[in-house]
């Protein structure tokens, strides 16, 4: 599929439609018409006032002057006020788009995407969609409109002067084009590339700002920042020279047209075949007309930003899902099925799971079963497959082979059903920056405080709690008021407020001091392993042999028995 195939539902998607756009490119068109009338019949009122005709004559005349001055500027603000609202309007559809598009692909979709790349892709990149339609399309259908009845308006008075006007437009066209094609070929897509991975590093940088002063590194950061930032700035500058040489061409383009008129009707006007007044006419039509028309190359150079836009755009949240990815169903779980109700078996029979664009299977062919109540740790090392399996289970990635949850292919079933059966606590759990009593009641909004303070207790984070003021007491964003520990604990208790039957802990001790890591594992696998929970540890370090009921190790893909 070619580049521009890839990308055109995101920019069909954002072009208006209705009455209000079609009011819009209406008031923008006949504005551009009343601009050149101005002028071109304010040429003809002065040559023709020279003459001294009866003022009859020239009442007309006047009356048009005023009436297209009046019109120019009126219809201008109904072009800019109906433009926009309609360009904003479907700018909201766009963005609600985005965002259903991303939670049918996120998390497993979103590939090696940084969180700052992926916000400037889905704010700072969807937004300058909306100028597809207020900066591309509706300068070109004015400037093409206006342009044809100016060429056939010059046409009446003189073929000779129409040709020449003719040819200007085409010359000023396509140098124009060729000029932002030729200078600006692969700037855009790079200036937005650029600025997507400034806005990764500003954001990691600020999130770790402590860790970067603590080891000196924060100079260094940020001269890496700034050499972006200084790509990022020249690739506007470009950008900003090209816009203003193609206005000085199309510019001396337009002179060039008035002369050239000047030079054909020159003679027949001093012969008598063609009337002054009217030849004036014709010579002060190019003079607004490539003011109308100088717009055109502009909105090439802007149409190839938008492009790379929605390139960028296309890449993170495309119109259908990647093969391997679970996409979120459009209409909502039954309630019945997201009631579960005891424990739950899990098996899984010649499981096999394959990345988006892989060509190798990630997981080849595992067969496993989770019996109610059992602790299995799932050790291997780092990329043997442990968290590939792991977004099997929850359904973040689609597998071939059987995977059953008590009995019922987990394919099946709707992706909220297998998550409401198994919890995945994640190496770099998030914490919201709310409250704690917030952060627990997102699991379970029917949760009293007493039940809050009940599993704070069974995670160990009673006391701390307390000694924070209570359930009010804020973790700060993304949990920078808490430790690595800590966030674990939180997790663990949404969990528990959930009742997931089957838990799975992915990597709880990475971020935790070896000394204390041990006695976090055992809090945690003692308190998930309760009410004859299913307990999965997926760790690369080893897990004491007392918590366990069986490891197992993955290697390459292959599952096999400690």
């Amino acid at each position: 599929m070619s580049r521009e195939a890839r990308h055109a539902p995101v920019m069909r998607l954002a072009m208006p439609s209705g009455a209000g756009w079609a009011k819009a490119v209406a008031a923008g068109t006949a504005s551009a018409v009343c601009a050149v009338a101005l002028l071109a019949a304010s040429g003809y009122l002065i040559t023709r006032a020279a003459e001294h005709p009866p003022i009859l004559y020239l009442t007309l005349v006047m009356v048009g002057v005023r009436a297209f001055a009046l019109g120019r500027a009126a219809l201008r603000y109904v072009d800019r006020l109906a433009g926009h609202d309609a360009s904003f309007r479907q700018l909201a559809t766009v963005r609600t788009e985005m965002y259903r598009r991303l939670s049918s692909v996120a998390p497993a979709g979103l590939g090696a995407t940084g969180r700052g790349d992926l916000l400037t892709r889905l704010v700072t990149d969807t937004d300058r969609l909306q100028d597809l339609p207020i900066r591309v399309v509706g300068p070109l259908v004015s400037a093409g409109v206006t342009a044809l009845l100016s060429v056939v308006a010059v046409a009446i008075v003189s073929v000779p002067a129409a040709l020449v006007l003719l040819a200007a437009l085409l010359v000023a066209a396509l140098v124009g084009t060729v000029v932002t094609r030729a200078v600006a070929a692969r700037s855009d897509a790079e200036t937005a590339a650029e600025r997507g991975r400034v806005a990764d590093l500003v954001l990691d940088t600020v999130r770790t700002l402590d860790v970067f002063a603590a080891y000196g590194a924060l100079d260094e950061r940020l001269a890496q920042i700034a050499v972006l930032d200084r790509r990022v700035t020249a690739a506007v500058r470009r950008r900003g020279a090209v816009e203003s040489l193609v206005g000085a061409v199309v510019g001396l383009l337009g002179g060039g047209a008035v002369v050239g008129i000047l030079a054909v009707g020159a003679p027949a006007v001093v012969t008598g075949a063609l009337d002054g007044p009217l030849w004036a006419l014709a010579v002060f039509v190019p003079l607004a007309l490539f003011e109308v028309v100088g717009a055109v190359p502009l909105a090439v150079l802007t149409l190839r930003r938008v492009r790379a836009a929605a390139e960028r755009v296309e890449r993170v949240v495309p119109v259908s899902v990647p093969a391997g990815i679970v996409p979120e169903p459009d209409r909502p779980a039954d309630p019945a099925a997201l009631v579960v109700d005891g424990p739950v078996t899990v098996s899984l029979r010649d499981c096999s799971v394959r990345w988006p664009g892989a060509t190798e299977d990630a997981v080849d062919r595992v067969s496993l079963d989770l019996r109610p109540g059992e602790v299995v740790v799932l050790r291997g090392p780092s990329g043997s497959g442990k968290t590939t399996l792991v977004d099997a289970l929850v359904r973040f990635v689609d597998h071939r082979g059987s995977y059953t949850i008590d009995g019922v292919e987990a394919r099946s079933m709707h992706p909220d059903a297998v998550r409401a059966r198994i919890g995945l606590i994640e190496q770099d759990p998030f914490v919201f920056d709310q409250s704690v009593r917030q952060n627990l009641l997102f699991a379970r909004d029917t949760a009293t405080d007493d039940d809050l303070l009940a599993v704070l207790d069974r995670v160990g984070l009673g006391s701390w709690v307390g000694a924070r003021g209570g359930l009010d007491a804020g973790v700060g964003e993304r949990g920078a008021l808490v430790s690595g520990g800590q966030a674990h604990r939180l997790a663990l208790a949404r969990a528990l407020l959930h009742a997931f039957p089957v838990l799975v802990l992915d990597e709880p001790t990475a971020d935790i001091d070896p000394d204390l890591g041990e006695t976090l594992l055992r809090d945690l696998v003692g308190a998930a392993r309760q009410d004859g929970r299913t307990v999965v540890v997926v760790s690369h370090v080893p897990v004491p042999d007392d918590l366990v009921d069986r490891t197992l190790v993955m290697r390459d893909g292959r599952l096999a028995t400690a």
